[in-house]
């Protein structure tokens, strides 16, 4: 019997080691990295844990679009330059004639809503007479600003930026037949709005189109529905959103006129009005260099509809770390925030995972393709395995 005993004791210590081994981090980071080479070989995936150790890097030195995911830098930079609280002004005054000047500030999110909310101050402010007209002044972004990326077409994310539009330059509608109708209750239907859905919204059914990169519709659409909700006052308009607000839905709704407006306004901020494309990216590149990021996150717009713009995952990943306590910006869910990208050929994601061994930790997945769902299936890999 002694022989058998001894065997027992050896071999307890021995079951012991294997159990250790099956749990030990080292085996969990392997396993992770067989799986994400396994579902995207050629895939650029990159996790970083909380000190900034590299946990999975698979092919995380190649450049890559971002597209959409573009609105993380821009929307770090927003708070960077402009602060949580900013809030954009559009301006109204009325002269002895009683015309009503509308001078437009920028402001991304002058919506139906907000309109409602607006007309009511107004109009107390200065009685219910008539107006003689509405100027509109969009003198604070030239009329000959274009966003690289963004297209001639009556897609809603190829709307024109402006100093003032409304309802992000687009018109939403219902067409039966030749008869036009409003597409939602907050937003009456203009002579504009009609004549535009007829001509380059769909032949039936429910759409949103833009305005096309005409400037002249955009500040006529703006002018009929201004008076649509009775604005017949002046003063300067309340601002109701705040920019982490604005924020929050460019970033869920991955809003490509917002997060454009909002990074036109860091250069204004800094540098003045009128506002312009260089004066943002002299800025944008100010701050980049200044945290190291220069070469990491090379920017031509806001939004990422641009193929020009290009990142590296580690760039990528210190703005993530960087922007970390506005995190609860992002899309959530029980174990990650994040930003999805989506342009022809690209499919990118990135954000913050939880996992149960490291923590919290910070991931940046491209794909070179049009299939949607594998960058989830990566980060399900990395949330499950780490």
């Amino acid at each position: 019997m002694l022989p058998s005993l001894s065997r027992t004791r050896i071999a307890l210590p021995f079951i012991a080691l294997l159990i250790t081994l099956a749990f030990s981090p080292t085996l969990a980071l392997a396993d992770a990295k067989e799986k994400v080479a396994a579902l995207a070989p050629s895939g650029l995936v990159l996790v970083l844990d909380a000190d900034g150790k590299e946990l999975v890097a698979q092919n995380a030195d190649v450049p890559f679009v971002p597209a959409s995911v573009t609105k993380i830098v821009t929307a770090w930079l927003a708070m960077e330059v402009l602060g949580a609280d900013h809030r954009f002004q559009t301006s109204f005054y009325l002269d002895k004639a009683r015309v009503l000047h509308v001078r437009g500030g920028g402001d991304p999110f002058l919506v139906s809503e907000e309109l409602a909310l607006l007309a009511p101050k107004l109009v107390a402010a200065v009685g219910t007479k008539p107006l003689t007209g509405i100027v509109v002044d969009t003198s604070y972004q030239p009329t000959s600003l274009r966003i690289p990326g963004v297209e001639e077409s009556a897609r809603s994310y190829d709307a024109l930026n402006t100093a003032l539009a409304v309802n992000f330059n687009t018109i939403q509608a219902v067409r039966r037949g030749n008869k036009v109708e409003a597409g939602e209750p907050q937003t009456p239907l203009t002579p504009l709005a009609i004549s535009q859905f007829r001509a380059r919204g769909p032949k039936s059914g429910k759409g949103r189109i833009s305005l096309g990169q005409d400037p002249a519709l955009s500040v006529q659409y703006a002018g009929e529905l201004l008076a649509a909700f009775a604005m017949k006052a002046a003063s300067n308009s309340p601002a109701y959103c705040t920019l982490a607000e604005i924020l929050t839905d460019m970033l869920r709704g991955s809003n490509n006129y917002i997060a454009n407006q909002v990074f036109l306004e860091i250069g204004g901020k800094r540098l003045g009005g009128p506002l312009s494309l260089e004066k943002s990216l002299k800025v944008a590149r100010e701050i980049l260099a200044k945290h190291d990021l220069a070469g990491a996150i090379q920017l031509v717009e806001g939004s990422g509809i641009s193929h020009d713009n290009r990142f590296t995952a580690r760039g990528l990943a210190k703005v993530l770390d960087l922007f970390a306590p506005h995190a609860a910006l992002l899309v959530s869910s029980k174990d990650a925030a994040y930003k999805t990208g989506t342009l022809e050929g690209v499919r990118t994601l990135a954000g913050y995972a939880n996992t149960s061994s490291h923590g919290r930790v910070r991931f940046v997945i491209s794909l070179k393709s049009n299939d949607g769902t594998l960058r989830f299936k990566l980060l399900q890999a990395i949330a499950s395995e780490l």
